[in-house]
């Protein structure tokens, strides 16, 4: 192989070359084509012997700057006058003159092995392998090393996206389960460990029957095999006594999710008050199991089209008159239950304001005390100290002690049993509930989402349900520019990837729609899978007034809603 080189290095001063060295040329640029990468070979002297055409791909030489006899530093100082030092700056921390860098480069050059990768622009990084042969000839290949870089960057945020569903389950108040098509257990969260005092490592890999009596285990292998054979939701009730002697109705919810053959199974598992309503599911069910003492009813239900998306549970609003001029105080130091909390109680006629402490709160309660105010009722964070509940006993006002996403999500339920439940101990008013009910201004579609993905529709409609703002799903780019015409929602959570037409071209026809029917801006939130700059700029190009990034979390929809439907309500306030 050397001799093909000297005989390369010496043909460049002859007028004509030798056909081996064509041949050599022909059968390395091959090689480089082949490999997808650039080579440069240098002698001993550091004069270029060959450099492939491959290498104009890198930088924006001069053709003449690959011919064989060039020196490597005029090649080097003309791959620094095209510009890319600045790459290297940012690396070095600092500016190097012409003269520090090309003194760095070819010391690399001399070394026995030298590997870097260096970002060349936004989404390119290239890696240099150097070798320094031992008759002092030297190899240098380059390549286009981006879409590992790209693969490793996605694997990386595939790998924090997982931890954060995780963690997200793991926080969720309520237990959930995924079995596969064997019925065997692949995800469990914290909850349903604290419910089956187990551990995860105990129950992923097993089956029902491995954990529970031969009864139990019976009953949930029957119900999980309807939902996987039918894709019927499947919903029971049933009367438990938990371990702290509490007896509660349960409520539990499988779904199926997938594509056939690779069927999931989806389980939740939430508290009834004893005394609360039955399921409004029932009324939809396809068949009813229910057990000889009625602590045991089962129904499969059939799943609802997008647009039959399930409302929120009946228990959303309440009618404003019943308690307007009512004045409620909230102590908690969460911010996101606190704005909850206040625009809930203003939505539904209360006097509220909040403070964060236990000092706020003697001070709070001193001055409405002196002035003459008098509260209705204290909502207290369970998180916050003894002495706020003394002090609701000290000011003889009453006090419900609830936890931040009780706060959050169950504010106006926990509300209404308080004052149904005092309201007949002191005998006023009749035995009748306050009346719970969607009242008639409060029918419009708050969110519209655009979600084609079965697994991320549940997790949309647990989260939004649990934060109590109706909704519709959207499977398709077309679906969602209906719907929108149809209803128009008050925001537009818009997946990009959707069949029909992607959420770029929806939000694009949901703007010229706005346009020429004079209509109102609707606010179009962009929902991300990877966080590539070109597709959020994708996402302002056509119309859409910010993005978020999956998977999206209760906090995460809430800062949304709070930023965008806070500022409809005050126009909509403002216009009335």
């Amino acid at each position: 192989m050397s001799a093909g080189f000297e005989k390369a290095d010496t043909s460049s001063e002859v007028d004509g070359t030798p056909a081996e060295a064509d041949l050599q040329t022909a059968l390395f640029d091959v090689v480089c084509d082949g490999l997808s990468a650039a080579f440069i070979i240098y002698d001993k002297n550091d004069h270029l012997i060959f450099a492939s055409r491959q290498i104009l791909e890198f930088f924006p030489l001069p053709a003449e700057m690959l011919k064989p006899g060039t020196r490597l530093r005029d090649f080097l100082g003309a791959i620094y006058d095209t510009g890319v030092r600045q790459q290297y700056d940012v690396r070095q921390g600092g500016s190097l003159s012409r003269e520090d860098w090309l003194s760095q480069k070819i010391a690399s050059h001399w070394r026995e092995r030298f590997d870097a990768v260096e970002r060349h622009g936004a989404d390119s990084w290239v890696r240099f392998v150097k070798r320094r042969l031992p008759g002092g000839y030297g190899v240098t290949i380059v390549s286009d090393i981006s879409e590992d870089k790209k693969r490793e960057e996605q694997w990386r945020s595939d790998l924090e996206r997982v931890q954060l569903t995780e963690d997200i389950l793991d926080n969720l108040p309520f237990p959930l389960f995924v079995k596969d098509r064997n019925l065997t257990y692949v995800a469990v969260n914290l909850a349903f460990c604290e419910k089956y005092q187990t551990t995860a490592d105990e129950v992923l890999g097993r089956k029902s029957g491995d954990l529970f009596s031969p009864e139990i285990a019976k009953r949930f292998e029957e119900s999980d095999c309807h939902v996987l054979e039918t894709g019927e939701m499947s919903i029971s009730r049933q009367r438990q006594i938990s371990r702290d002697g509490i007896e509660r109705d349960i409520v539990s919810r499988k779904h199926r999710i997938g594509k056939p053959g690779r069927y999931f199974l989806v389980s939740t598992t939430q508290d009834l008050p004893r005394d609360g309503a039955d399921l409004e599911e029932f009324d939809r069910a396809s068949a009813i199991t229910t057990s000889a003492n009625q602590s045991y009813r089962r129904a499969y239900v059939p799943v609802p089209s997008a647009v039959e998306r399930r409302e929120p549970a009946a228990m959303e609003a309440i009618v404003p008159e019943n308690f307007s001029g009512r004045k409620i105080l909230v102590v908690t130091a969460d911010l996101a239950a606190e704005a909850a909390a206040l625009r809930t109680l203003s939505k539904y006629g209360f006097e509220s304001c909040s403070v964060r402490g236990e000092d706020e709160e003697e001070r709070f309660l001193e001055i409405a005390t002196s002035s003459g105010i008098s509260l209705d009722l204290l909502i207290i964070d369970n998180q916050m100290g003894m002495r706020c509940l003394e002090l609701s006993e000290q000011y003889g006002i009453p006090a419900l002690v609830m936890d931040g996403f009780q706060i959050a999500n169950e504010l106006t339920f926990q509300i209404a049993r308080h004052f149904n439940r005092n309201s007949r101990n002191d005998g006023a008013g009749t035995d009748a509930d306050w009346e719970i009910s969607i009242s008639d201004d409060m029918v419009g579609l708050q969110v519209l989402v655009a979600e084609d993905n079965d697994i991320n529709q549940i997790v949309f409609t647990q989260i939004l349900e649990g934060l109590g703002y109706r909704h519709m799903i959207a499977a398709t780019g077309d679906e969602v520019v209906r719907l929108w015409a149809e209803h128009r929602p008050q925001v537009v959570l818009m997946d990009i990837s959707l069949p029909g037409f992607n959420g770029f071209e929806a939000a694009r026809l949901i703007r010229q729609m706005e346009e020429g029917g004079a209509a109102a801006r609707t606010p179009i939130i962009g929902v991300l899978t990877q966080a590539f700059e070109r597709d959020r700029a994708e996402c302002a190009k056509s119309g859409m007034d910010d993005v978020i990034m999956k998977p999206v979390s209760p906090d995460m929809l809430e800062a949304i809603f709070q930023k965008y439907l806070v500022e409809e309500g005050a126009r909509v306030r403002t216009s009335a």
